[in-house]
């Protein structure tokens, strides 16, 4: 019998932990699923649906200018009701839209607090 893989929880570094479960809770509409009792601003995860997302504090003296962050793709049902939830939030860049592409999704994308980038798709 082979293993099979249930689930993944992503890993997104962050500067500041509490912030970025603010960020995630208020402005994406997830909520908590658990805190590092022994250090608050040390691990996190938030929860959304079926995603969670995991938040690790990472020392600033540790980010690069310039340094690539990681992207997310998350699979969505009403893209359009999404895109229009988080349109109201103040989430988005100026250009961030909802649109086609080519490789045949319905898709938009921007970068949370920290720099990590978050596309939300669904298949055409």
């Amino acid at each position: 019998m082979t293993g099979f893989l249930k689930a993944i929880h992503p890993v997104l570094p962050v500067k500041k932990v509490n912030e970025a479960i603010e960020y995630y809770c208020d402005k994406l509409g997830f909520a908590v699923a658990f805190r590092d009792p022994t250090d608050p601003n040390g691990y996190a995860g938030v929860k959304r649906d079926n995603i969670e997302i995991h938040l690790q504090w990472h020392d600033e003296k540790e980010w690069v200018a310039g340094l690539d962050r990681p992207m997310l793709r998350i699979y969505v049902e009403n893209i359009e009701g999404l895109f229009e939830e988080y349109n109201t939030k103040n989430v988005f860049h100026k250009n961030t839209s909802l649109k086609e592409m080519p490789w045949g999704t319905k898709e938009f994308a921007f970068y949370d607090l920290f720099g990590n980038g978050l596309t939300f798709y669904r298949d055409l």
